[in-house]
């Protein structure tokens, strides 16, 4: 027997960061076996269905790296794979339930309905779901009513332990064995729509037998569907699948993770500055665990390593300083030319060559390529690097006089120590390195008694715009000591106007 599972979304938002977690489980899962993993759109409520979020379904997982072997956009053998058109097939099997006394047609309005919700809430009852007005019409009379065109729906026959048990079993992979009360179940849920539309019971479990999935994974919220599902199996007479059950992301407060804790969907991740490995390795340690010692893992080697035993029970805590961490993990992974490529569309956004939108001369991709040694250590995110790299590509304005005055030194003392800067900003442009330009100030420092960091401070200033930047030397080095010396006399310029 072939591994299949599958990702089944409904396409009405954005890819959550929780599905993708099941989704790359799926994967890893059938990669790890052998198997097929299998994508299916659950489309069924077509009130909230929406084209826009099928292509960021697909733009989701192009970005991360890993995909699926069947979907609606690859074919299959069982296609098709997006259950608005199977509506057929839906049908077909619900009328077989009729015909098994395991469903029956309701023709309850839906007037008649909201009436016994609200008396139920006026008398503060228990009482929940359907109160099974149409389960004992006869059948005959119920075929003839819908027949003839009285609008109906089909509704599936819970097992009230009349000549059934009383109670629904099932062995969950991570849970272990699970009893639920037949009564506890939803009663008598709606199996097929009145305008002909399955719900999301009768399409998931039809759609799982046909396409012979033998693993489903799906998060503990769908727990109480569980028992129903497993119910419409020995309806039909079918071999339920293995179901594996996770726990819920939460916060570091122990919530269901949401925007109130920070980004929730992988565009936000993505808009953000977040690497599609970063992402993938932090995702993929979420309620798992691999080799001790280990943080690090490649898509392949996730997949090598992934068994369902070493999925955990406890809810998997989404910490985003940790997902920083491996961001910048992956990040310094990176050449110089890999980093500005990956860099290259956000300083692009931001203007970083000109304006928006402008993409970069071939000058200015070259250097940007040479500045990645001057933040690859500094950067959390690829969004940083613009801002980080502005004063490369134009001339910074000049900060506050404050900015370049050291501590416990004043006006005279910042004039008097960058016009000694000047006269090495030459020396320290044509050094080979950092270190090499390191000896050569630590010298001049040394024999003219002053602080190297007081020397520095009013020439990174001059240079960078600011007194925190990426470093100087390497900064000197790519602007050049022509550059250098303008920006050099525009801020003496403008500190020899200033006030005594």
């Amino acid at each position: 027997m072939q591994i299949k599972d599958r990702y089944a979304p409904s396409p009405t938002g954005l890819q959550h960061i929780g599905s993708v977690r099941t989704a790359l489980f799926d994967y890893l899962f059938a990669r790890s076996t052998g198997g097929k993993f299998i994508l299916r759109l659950e489309d069924t409520d077509q009130s909230r269905c929406e084209e826009r979020f099928v292509q960021n379904l697909y733009d989701t997982f192009r970005w991360l790296g890993f995909y699926w072997d069947e979907g609606p956009d690859v074919g299959g053998p069982s296609a098709p794979y997006v259950q608005s058109e199977r509506r057929e097939i839906y049908r077909n099997y619900a009328l077989e339930l009729i015909e098994k006394d395991r469903a029956y047609y309701c023709f309850c309005s839906t007037e008649r309905l909201d009436k016994i919700r609200q008396e139920r809430e006026a008398a503060h009852s228990s009482q929940t779901g359907y109160d099974r007005q149409c389960r004992n019409i006869p059948r005959e009379e119920a075929r003839r009513r819908a027949d003839g065109g009285e609008p109906c729906t089909v509704r599936l026959k819970i097992p009230l332990g009349e000549r059934d048990a009383p109670v629904t079993r099932y062995h969950d992979l991570l849970l272990g064995d699970i009893e639920w009360k037949n009564s506890d179940v939803n009663p008598d849920p709606v199996l097929l729509k009145s305008d002909g539309f399955p719900t999301y019971h009768l399409a998931n479990v039809v759609d799982d037998h046909l396409m012979e999935i033998t693993h489903v994974f799906r998060a503990q919220e769908w727990l109480p569907s569980t028992p129903l599902h497993i119910i419409m199996y020995e309806a039909f007479g079918w071999t339920a699948p293995e179901f594996c059950h996770f726990p819920m992301v939460v916060g570091t407060d122990g919530k269901k993770l949401s925007k109130r804790h920070g980004a929730t969907s992988i565009d936000e991740f993505r808009n953000q500055g977040y690497l599609n490995e970063a992402l993938v390795n932090y995702v993929a340690l979420l309620g798992a665990s691999y080799e001790e010692g280990k943080e690090v893992y490649s898509l392949g080697e996730l997949a090598e390593r992934f068994s369902l035993d070493k999925l955990n029970k406890a809810q998997a805590i989404f910490d985003y300083k940790k997902l920083e961490w491996y961001n910048g993990v992956y990040i310094r992974m990176k050449s110089d030319r890999e980093l500005a490529e990956l860099c290259q569309p956000y300083a692009v956004t931001a203007g970083l060559f000109g304006g928006p939108a402008r993409e970069p001369s071939e000058e200015q991709r070259n250097l940007f390529i040479r500045a990645m040694p001057l933040i690859r250590e500094r950067l959390v995110y690829l969004t940083e690097a613009a801002p980080k790299l502005g004063y490369l590509f134009s001339e910074p304005a000049l900060p506050p006089v404050e900015e370049f005055i050291p501590k416990k030194a004043d006006l005279t003392a910042a004039v008097d120590l960058l016009r000694r800067a000047r006269d090495l900003v030459t020396s320290l442009a044509e050094a080979e390195s950092d270190e090499d330009a390191e000896v050569r100030v630590k010298e001049y420092a040394e024999a003219n008694g002053v602080k190297l960091g007081d020397l520095l401070m009013p020439l990174r200033v001059a240079i960078t715009g600011a007194r925190v930047s990426p470093p100087l030397f390497g900064s000197l080095r790519i602007l050049g000591a022509e550059k250098a010396l303008v920006r050099t006399d525009r801020a003496l310029a403008a500190l020899t106007r200033q006030p005594g």
